[in-house]
């Protein structure tokens, strides 16, 4: 790992990291290359700089991403660093090329590696790769690798002789829908990251972390890495005043002096339905300008025991996404510029029915508006996010709702402030509900524990109320 200096500049040190990676690349006599990242950290960015690099030696590359999504989204990046540089897109019979797969010049589609023409560089997900059972690549390159299980590994691991894992600790672990109590305890748990169970086996290989978030703002970043990063830690590559949000229509004089409700109508909020029980549309102005203010948002509903779908904490989350848009929101930051429009700001949830009773509260005008569980947000950066808190309304805090890389990809996808909705009592909840995860032997302690992460950020938190 690459020692940091608090005298550099944020670019220099990540450079620096960048430049480490690369060199164990060409030099290591290891199998493997382990870099570990922050949300926001340019892992991308780091995977195509490792394409480009490798290519150029004239060393065959298979890149293994783990959605579709990834998959295209490192193709249109590719495309950009290197058009010139032949890829070929791994994909199922029926996969139609999304319209960035298809900006890439160089770039042939096919379901198997014979048809896509010998290509410096073939990619596609890991359960793709795991269909192939012809030819060998030199060299590979895993991207989100904390997101790909160990047997997902295994099974592609005979496609290549070294590989570069880039991935982000801190987010989501592997999940399963089956019992997998049968493999606890052993060091190739399928249910462990792959790197996990690469790094069980193989100590000795180099780990990198890189040490900047280009995404997170200096209001963020401290609190993401203390929270969720407590023994790496990272910094903001923006200074405090790098960036700004504006709204240019100002809470009004008077505006929202009745509760919203079914049939009410708020001149210059939107349509009635974008918030229902929500809270008052002062007060949701008032956290919005808190957020614009200071980076971080805290919209506290009333403490009730609640079903999963609440009503007025779904309707409050549409009511902040929707409000800031028809306020007119202009960010300023290193890339310029910009408005805030609905592709620019996201509301994350935990569930797949939080996600659609949110989306029923949405006005049309807003409905461009990302609307989408922890799970789906992974690698995804928005300038506005609005976050339901997983632990909001419950009466238990289950290892699904504790899970600290649920709440770290939620609070993590902003460039410029995060308003989180929650009901009252959390804390108490979390006094009244210690961790009782039973402790098996042989398996490693995962940190930063859950229940600590959410006392982390809800002290924060509070301190924007």
């Amino acid at each position: 790992m690459t020692a940091t200096s608090p005298l550099e500049s944020p670019a220099a040190e990540a450079a620096r990291v960048v430049d480490a990676v690369l060199h164990d690349l060409a030099t290591s006599p290891h199998r493997g290359v382990v870099v570990d990242s922050p949300p926001g950290a340019g892992k991308s960015t780091l995977v195509v700089k490792a394409a480009g690099v490798l290519a150029a030696t004239g060393t065959p590359l298979m890149i293994v991403a783990q959605t579709n999504e990834q998959v295209d989204d490192l193709i249109a990046r590719l495309g950009v660093a290197s058009p010139e540089l032949g890829v070929g897109r791994l994909s199922a019979v029926d996969y139609a090329a999304t319209e960035r797969v298809r900006a890439h010049p160089s770039c042939r589609v096919a379901p198997k590696v014979a048809d896509l023409g010998g290509p410096p560089v073939v990619i596609g997900t890991a359960a793709k790769w795991a269909t192939i059972t012809e030819g060998t690549w030199p060299w590979a390159i895993v991207d989100e690798a904390y997101q790909m299980r160990s047997d997902a590994l295994l099974r592609v691991a005979s496609r290549f002789e070294r590989a570069l894992f880039v991935g982000d600790p801190g987010q989501l672990d592997p999940f399963s829908t089956v019992e997998v109590d049968r493999w606890t305890g052993l060091s190739w748990d399928p249910m462990q990251s792959a790197v996990a169970v690469l790094l069980r086996h193989n100590p000795e290989l180099p780990v990198h972390r890189l040490p900047v978030s280009w995404r997170l703002p200096a209001s963020a970043a401290p609190v993401v890495a203390e929270a969720f990063y407590p023994f790496t830690g990272f910094r903001a590559g923006t200074a405090a005043n790098d960036r700004l949000l504006t709204f240019t229509d100002p809470k009004r004089p008077g505006f929202g002096s009745a509760r919203l409700g079914p049939g009410s109508a708020t001149p210059g909020f939107g349509p009635a339905s974008t918030a229902w029980q929500g809270g008052s549309a002062a007060e949701i102005d008032d956290v919005l300008d808190a957020a614009a203010a200071t980076g971080w948002g805290l919209h506290e509903l009333p403490a009730r025991f609640t079903v999963r779908t609440d009503a007025e904490a779904a309707a409050a989350c549409a009511a902040l996404a929707a409000r800031a848009l028809f306020r007119g929101g202009v960010t300023v930051s290193e890339a310029g510029t910009s408005p805030l429009t609905a592709e620019r700001i996201a509301i994350g949830a935990a569930h797949r029915d939080q996600v659609a009773a949110i989306r029923s509260f949405l006005p049309p005008e807003a409905a461009g508006i990302t609307v989408d569980t922890a799970n789906r947000l992974q690698g995804r950066e928005y300038d506005l996010t609005v976050v339901l808190h997983p632990l909001s309304g419950r009466q238990d805090a289950t290892a699904f709702h504790l899970e600290s890389g649920r709440l770290c990809v939620l609070t993590s996808r902003h460039r410029h402030a995060c308003v989180v909705v929650a009901r009252a009592g959390i804390a108490e909840l979390l006094d009244a509900h210690p961790s009782t995860e039973p402790v098996h032997l042989g398996v490693p302690v995962k940190f930063p524990d859950g229940w600590e992460a959410n006392q982390a950020m809800l002290a924060h938190l509070a301190r924007c109320r």
